[in-house]
C-alpha cells in the first residue's frame, strides 16, 4: 500500500504544478475567462468521454463486469453518506449559503480530478471502475442536486433525461456495449483516441488553475467557515466512506477507486449550478479553490488510511 501513497503523492504534486501553470496562464492573459470556458467545454464534451470510452476497450471479463456493478453500489452508498453528513453538519442559517456548502461537500470533482488520480494508481482498469462513480454522480446531481438548488419547481423529467444524454454518460453506455459485445476500435483509431485521452490531466488542471486564479486566495483562506466546509469534504466524508467500505470484502482496486473519487475536492459543478440558478457563485468558486489546494495534503492521507482499513 505504501506504493499507492507514493504514487498518489507524486500525482497530486504533478497536478498541483499544472494548477499553478493554469493560474499563471490566467494571470498573464494567455487564458482568458472566456478561453477557460472553452477549454472546459473541450474537456467535458470531448476529452473526458474519450478517456471513459477507451477504458472499456478491453477483453470481456465477467469479474470486471461484476466489479463495475459493485463500484456502482459503493458509489451510491458513498454519496448517501456524504448527503447525510452534509445535512447533519451544515444547518440552514442566514449567514452562510448552506445550499452551496452542502452541494460542495456531497459532490466531488470525481471526473476532472478522479480520472487522472485513478489512472495514475490503477491505469485504465481503475478508470473502468471509475465510470460507475461518474454515472452515479450524474444521476444524483441532476436529481437531488437540482432539487437542492431550486426545490421541486426546478426539476423536470425532461431536464433529467436531457442530462442523462451528457457525453460522459453516452461514453459509458457505448463503451459498456462494446465491452459486452467484444467490439474493439481499429489500431490507428485507437491510437488517435489515446492521444486525445492523454490531454485529460493537463487540460483539467489548467482549467482548475484558471478557476482558482479568479478568486482572491488571501480572502478565501481568511474565512474560518471555508476550513470547516473543507474539513467535512476532504476528511470527514472520505474517512466515513472508507470505514463503511471496510464492511464489505470487495477487491481493493474497486473500493480504493471509489473511495479516491469521493475524496477528491469539491466539484466545479457547484459553481456552474450556482450561476445557472442565481445563487452565490463566487462562494462556490472559493470552496472549489480552497478544497482543490488543500486536497494536495488530504488525498495522500486518505489513501494511506484506506490502505490500513480496506
Amino acid at each position: 500500500m505504501s506504493q499507492y501513497v507514493s504514487v498518489i503523492l507524486n500525482q497530486v504534486l504533478l497536478m498541483l504544478i499544472l494548477v499553478v501553470a493554469g493560474v499563471i496562464a490566467y494571470k498573464t492573459h494567455v487564458v482568458t475567462k472566456e478561453g477557460s470556458k472553452h477549454l472546459s467545454d473541450l474537456l467535458v464534451l470531448v476529452v473526458s468521454p474519450v478517456v471513459i470510452f477507451v477504458s472499456y476497450q478491453r477483453d470481456f471479463d465477467v469479474e470486471m463486469l461484476k466489479g463495475l456493478g459493485e463500484a456502482f453500489g459503493l458509489s451510491l452508498l458513498g454519496f448517501g453518506i456524504a448527503i447525510l453528513v452534509a445535512y447533519l453538519c451544515l444547518r440552514k442559517s442566514g449567514k452562510y449559503d448552506v445550499v452551496i456548502e452542502r452541494f460542495s461537500v456531497i459532490y466531488s470533482n470525481c471526473g476532472f480530478m478522479g480520472i487522472p488520480l485513478v489512472d495514475a494508481m490503477f491505469g485504465s482498469e481503475g478508470v473502468f471502475y471509475l465510470t460507475a462513480v461518474i454515472t452515479a454522480f450524474n444521476l444524483l446531481v441532476w436529481t437531488h442536486g437540482v432539487l437542492s438548488f431550486t426545490g421541486s419547481s426546478g426539476f423536470t423529467l425532461k431536464g433529467f433525461f436531457k442530462a442523462l444524454c451528457s457525453p460522459s454518460i453516452i461514453a459509458v453506455l457505448v463503451g459498456l456495449l462494446c465491452f459486452l459485445l467484444r467490439l474493439r476500435v481499429p489500431g490507428v483509431a485507437y491510437s488517435a483516441l489515446n492521444y486525445i485521452s492523454g490531454m485529460n490531466t493537463p487540460l483539467a488542471m489548467i482549467v482548475a488553475g484558471a478557476t482558482v486564479a479568479q478568486t482572491n486566495l488571501l480572502k478565501v483562506f481568511a474565512k474560518p467557515r471555508i476550513y470547516y466546509v473543507s474539513l467535512l469534504k476532504l476528511i470527514v466524508v472520505p474517512l466515513l466512506i472508507v470505514l463503511a467500505f471496510s464492511l464489505f470484502q470487495l477487491p481493493a482496486i474497486v473500493t480504493l477507486t471509489v473511495a479516491l473519487a469521493m475524496a477528491a475536492p469539491a466539484g466545479a459543478m457547484g459553481t456552474m449550478f450556482a450561476i445557472r440558478y442565481d445563487r452565490n457563485a463566487p462562494y462556490a468558486s472559493e470552496i472549489f479553490a480552497a478544497t482543490t489546494i488543500l486536497s494536495a495534503a488530504t488525498l495522500p492521507l486518505i489513501v494511506w488510511v484506506a490502505g490500513l482499513v480496506l
